[in-house]
């Protein structure tokens, strides 16, 4: 690159150019942070960061930036609101566990994709935790009994998947 990215972003803002920007480093000083913002950005996030930090201040930003966000993700009659923290099917109330609780938000995150066991570890425990422990295999099956059985597709030999569901055909118009 010709220009170094605080220096593109200090062009867009002297050209009046206002989209949201959060700069993704590996420069993690205090100083650093400070001259990103000052340059501009509206965050700024040093790696290593995991996904859902990334993700909970581009819902931050977007919220700022509109005016409003939505806090939940909705998968047929399941809905998970990260913001409360709460869980409904079919608009009751589930009771979960934190740790059930961080494992559907990461899956639910992640529609469609299939999220490796260690992957999940990763996510629920902050520090190094037991990989060869079956924790995550223990919530995953409370969470199918609380949610239903085929909310959480084993993909053997690779990790779980939840799928989103199609949103149901509209009826016909009568003739």
């Amino acid at each position: 690159p010709t220009m170094g990215g605080l220096s593109v972003l200090r062009k867009w803002r002297q050209d009046g150019i206002s989209i949201p920007v959060i700069v993704l480093t590996a420069r993690g000083t205090w100083a650093e942070k400070v001259e990103g913002i000052d340059a501009g950005a509206d965050d700024y996030l040093a790696k290593p960061f995991q996904m859902e930090e990334l993700l909970a201040r581009v819902r931050a930003l977007i919220r700022r930036a509109s005016g409003h966000a939505s806090s939940q993700i909705v998968r047929g009659d399941i809905v998970l609101d990260t913001r409360s923290a709460r869980v409904t099917l079919d608009g009751g109330p589930v009771k979960l566990t934190g740790h059930e609780f961080r494992v559907l938000s990461y899956l639910m995150h992640k529609m469609g994709q299939t999220i490796s066991r260690a992957e999940l570890t990763e996510h629920v425990y902050a520090q190094d935790f037991d990989r060869d422990s079956n924790t995550i295999e223990v919530f995953i099956g409370r969470l199918r009994r609380k949610l239903g059985a085929d909310t959480i597709i084993t993909v053997r030999g690779l990790g779980y998947r939840m799928e989103p569901l199609e949103a149901p055909e509209p009826p016909e118009p009568p003739e």
